[in-house]
């Protein structure tokens, strides 16, 4: 059947500012669904209060409301657009689904004669109902773990008593594992039970036996209204139950299952499927299996949405879930829809992958002073990276460089632990470094039958860890002239970065690489088939690997490459790598529509990114996807057989910036400001020195090495000061001190964890306004594109502040020096671009705290406030290919939209929550007021500095 005629409008919900349990995924999921609405002529009418994404970008839906999730905002929307027709609820995470089961309790959508597409409500209440859910679970003979529903203090003891420890609590209609645990004692029951109930809307609580040691699956399916079934993807934990799947190493396909217990398992998530609802869309099933010869599997949650995982399923198969989801649930069956891959025959498949991927999530514990860092059911980290390899050794290194934590991969780069006491607790209390100190702990000689007692991590994987350690021991044995290049191309075959194979042989990274050279050890381009090559793939979706040569009679040896070079002329975006407190999904935003412009310009487009989780990642925004480590060895290969006309660094935030030199060192072009103006304005003396000759204000400051130098600065500049090291994202590692003893304790922490670098040391303005503008310039012409007014005072990170657009408390003599200095500073930096320059106001002085000739946190923000594509202009400008004079710029905003920084603190209950220099906020909203008098702005204004810390 096609698609249902009586459709023809639809209201999407978005999933809001970006927490710890919900992130750039639902944008992928969103942008994939409108555009495919919008395919089929549907009109689209979206919600959602996040500016940093794609999906609420104007070209996205016919109609966006940057509006809180509330029934508020979607009676107003459905007042506005009586045409709406239906509700697509499913692509919004858990947030778009509570609110759906509000508007139903509240009757709105009856009121409104909408109805739901893709879900149906007695689906999300009987998965989110853990008491509903078990009782259909029994009823039709899936098996669950002994458990039981409490919704009250007394109820919970009860079965405690009964069921013995230990034991797992879950909360009802939570997200990210919020408020579950498990209970390994007695005593810890209490305190755990109570906050369960506390965090359930509903507070109820659901208490399992721990299935401790199991072994713990998802499947992706999707399902059309003549109830097909495909499942697209099979993806296994590393680590076993226990820890939640957010914050898992995962696996696709799955290693360690038996056909037998898969096509069981298949069965199963197929008869929980069909059982839960008469709805056409997404599902995703999770299963614990026994880690016995048994192999008996119990069910463990049902999600009918798309999830974190379906956009990580749709990057390792290449099917887009979301885009097929959103056309079932118009009406569509699977069989009419085009494989998106081959473009030649229908949807109604199931990938086989004929490589392996990794996820390994990212944390930001660092930010989060104190915090917890032991991993379990309650979900921590922030982002994820995703590697591709022919085996799951060479995807596990990629996904490791891919991290961008310092490590060049699993082991040889000297930055392991050596201390048994520590490596064991290290495994027994799995931490976000785990996957490391499994390695390590083979190393010192641990034998794998302990690291398995210890973690329950299946004994294949342990076995792949022991393969890479041995063959580490073995290339140890050889010099750099002496290493044969059998070993030498199982190294690269296995993963192992350049960099590590150095240390390993004692020499430098670029002596390996010249060693690859001269025996022909090169890297090869696969296509991401998930046909298995039974159909050609039409997706140009590329991942690197090394191959045994090939020779035919007569020729020369030869590896199959799948990435055909056109002569087109060609642009190089680099992605930011794993989202992160800093450098979150407003630099997606940016790269997609970098990409997206020089695509307007007539390049070829070339995307390089290892975000499973983001829009540029979706194989067919650039003209080829590279889903590669943003990490130097990739990167020059892709540029070395790709030769583009240059490489854009400035829009990837510092992930792209940290390459710029080495791009610059090897002659690469870097598009728009070059790597010596970047550079100018990250070296505090260079640009105070620009600064001086320009007659700019900056606070008095110095620069320091060691810890007496920084004690000898302090006695000229003053306390109170603000340190911060140079070359850091989000505010990493600054401080502000107002004594010796501080800035001494202070200098000595940072010098530990970033050796070598400089530190600045600032006088710290007290009581300073803050404000900061963003601009686009072509060397010569400057447009400000926006400046915004911090509410919080100077020392809150400009990422924590909550900011208005335009100021709202900053005279015209002001303004128009912030307005002067921006145009002078971006004029001597040479700036070919966009520029952030961000100002301490005191005494009606504007003085400069920091310029970063980049794409910075505010442009998406100032871009959809204004409604105005900045970063499409300010590409074009970079490419050479306008002037700022060629644009005409028309800015329309009436009243004030102030960005609001959202936090993810709710995730580690005893962490210090006051804000300073150094940024913690994962994500923030846009809300848009009339005038100052609106009881919000007059809120935020009176609370501005309860949480400012020195």
């Amino acid at each position: 059947m096609p698609k249902n005629p009586s459709i023809k409008s639809v209201l999407i919900i978005g999933s809001g500012p970006i927490v710890i349990g919900q992130a750039c995924e639902f944008d992928y999921s969103g942008s994939q669904a409108l555009r495919s609405l919008r395919e089929d002529g549907i009109e689209t009418i979206l919600i959602n209060s996040n500016p940093a994404t794609i999906m609420t970008d104007p070209s996205m839906a016919d109609h966006i409301y940057l509006l809180p999730l509330t029934t508020k905002s979607l009676i107003k929307i459905l007042k506005e657009h009586p045409q709406i027709d239906a509700v697509l609820p499913t692509m919004g995470g858990q947030t778009a689904l509570n609110l759906c089961i509000e508007a139903d309790e509240k009757g709105i959508w009856k009121d409104f004669n909408v109805r739901l597409i893709g879900v149906d409500i007695d689906a999300i209440n009987i998965t989110e109902d853990r008491e509903q859910f078990r009782e259909l679970m029994e009823k039709i003979g899936v098996g669950m773990a002994p458990q039981a529903t409490a919704t009250s203090y007394l109820e919970g003891k009860e079965i405690a008593q009964e069921f013995g420890f230990p034991l797992v609590i879950r909360a009802s209609y939570t997200l990210g594992g919020a408020g579950a645990s498990i209970v390994h004692k007695e005593e810890d029951f209490d305190e755990l039970l109570s906050q369960g109930l506390e965090i359930s809307p509903i507070h109820e609580v659901m208490i399992d036996k721990a299935l401790i040691g199991w072994k713990e699956y998802e499947l992706e399916l999707l399902r059309d209204n003549n109830d097909n079934v495909v499942i697209i993807c099979t993806i296994e934990n590393m680590d076993p139950m226990g820890i939640h799947t957010g914050d898992s190493i995962t696996v696709a396909p799955a290693m360690t299952l038996n056909d037998r217990t898969f096509q069981k398992m298949r069965d199963m998530a197929i008869h929980m499927m069909r059982s839960i609802g008469d709805f056409a869309g997404g599902c995703n099933v999770q299963f614990a299996v026994s880690p016995d010869d048994d192999e008996e599997i119990i069910a463990i949650e049902i999600n009918p949405r798309v999830s974190r995982s379906s956009a990580l399923a749709s990057k390792a198969t290449g099917y887009p879930i979301a885009k097929i989801a959103t056309k079932l649930a118009i009406g569509y069956h699977l069989d009419e829809l085009n494989n998106q891959i081959t473009k030649s025959t229908s949807a109604l498949f199931e990938p086989t992958l004929d490589y392996v991927i990794v996820k390994i999530p990212r944390w930001n514990f660092d930010k989060f002073e104190g915090s917890d860092r032991t991993l379990g059911l309650q979900m921590k980290s922030v982002g994820e990276v995703m590697g591709i390899g022919r085996s799951f050794q060479e995807a596990l290194h990629k996904a490791t460089q891919s991290l961008e934590i310092k490590r060049n991969g699993i082991g040889a780069d000297g930055k392991g632990y050596t201390n048994y006491e520590q490596i064991l607790d290290k495994l027994k209390n799995a931490s976000w470094d785990r996957v490391f100190v499994i390695y390590d702990a083979i190393q010192i000689g641990i034998p794998l039958s302990r690291i398995h007692e210890i973690t329950k991590i299946d004994m294949w994987f342990l076995r792949q860890y022991e393969e890479l350690f041995l063959l580490e021991k073995e290339i140890s044995s050889y010099t750099l002239e002496t290493l044969p290049r059998e070993l030498l191309l199982e190294a690269k075959q296995k993963g192992y970065g350049d960099r590590q194979i150095a240390h390993m042989l004692k020499c430098l990274e670029s002596q390996i690489y010249t060693k690859r050279e001269e025996m022909n050890i090169q890297r090869v381009y696969k296509l991401v088939d998930t046909c298995a090559a039974e159909f050609k793939a039409e997706t140009p979706y590329y991942y690197s690997t090394f191959e045994n040569d090939m020779q035919r009679e007569g020729e020369k040896p030869y590896a199959e490459n799948d990435s055909i070079v056109t002569d087109k002329k060609k642009i190089i975006v680099l992605g930011s790598g794993p989202n992160r407190i800093g450098q979150g999904i407003e630099f997606d935003y940016c790269c997609v529509h970098g990409v997206l412009a020089a695509a307007e310009c007539g390049y070829e487009t070339i995307m390089i990114n290892c975000n499973p989780e983001t829009v540029s990642t979706d194989f067919d925004v650039a003209d080829k996807l590279y889903f590669e480590p943003v990490f130097w060895e990739h990167i020059y290969d892709i540029i070395r057989h790709e030769k583009p006309e240059g490489v854009i660094v400035q829009l990837g935030g510092q992930t792209a910036l940290k390459l710029a030199e080495k791009l610059d060192r090897y002659g690469i072009n870097i598009i728009g400001t070059t790597y010596q103006s970047l550079d100018l304005a990250e070296d505090r003396g260079s640009f105070s020195k620009l600064l001086q000759e320009n007659d700019i204000p900056y606070p008095r400051f110095g620069v320091a090495e060691t810890t007496d130098q920084a004690l000898k600065l302090a006695d000229e500049l003053d306390f109170p000061l603000l340190i911060r090291p140079s070359y850091v994202l989000g505010g990493q590692g600054m401080k502000i001190v107002i004594n010796k003893q501080e800035l001494e304790e202070h200098v000595v922490d940072l010098l530990r964890t970033i050796p070598n670098n400089k530190l600045l040391l600032d006088h710290y303005l007290d009581g300073a306004i803050e404000a900061e503008a963003d601009a686009i310039c072509d060397g010569e012409n400057v447009y400000i594109i926006g400046i915004m007014e911090h509410i919080e005072p100077c020392g809150v990170h400009s990422g924590d502040s909550n900011a208005t657009l335009p100021p709202f408390n900053i005279g015209e003599f002001v303004l128009q020096q912030i307005k002067d200095h921006t145009i002078k500073i971006a004029k001597s930096l040479n700036t070919v671009g966009l520029i952030n320059v961000q100002f301490a106001i005191k005494d009606d002085v504007v003085y400069i705290i920091e310029a970063n000739p980049r794409a910075s946190r505010t442009v998406p923000f100032i871009a959809k406030a204004y409604g105005e594509p900045y970063v499409n202009y300010a590409t074009k400008v970079m490419l050479g290919h306008n002037k700022v004079t060629d644009f005409d710029f028309n800015p329309k905003l009436e009243g004030f939209a102030i960005k609001q920084p959202v936090f993810s603190f709710n995730k580690f209950p005893n962490v210090n929550k006051q804000l300073g220099p150094e940024m913690k906020s994962t994500g923030e909203s846009i809300l848009f007021i009339d005038s100052l008098k609106d009881d919000a702005f007059y809120d935020l204004y009176a609370r501005r500095k309860m949480y400012l810390s020195k």
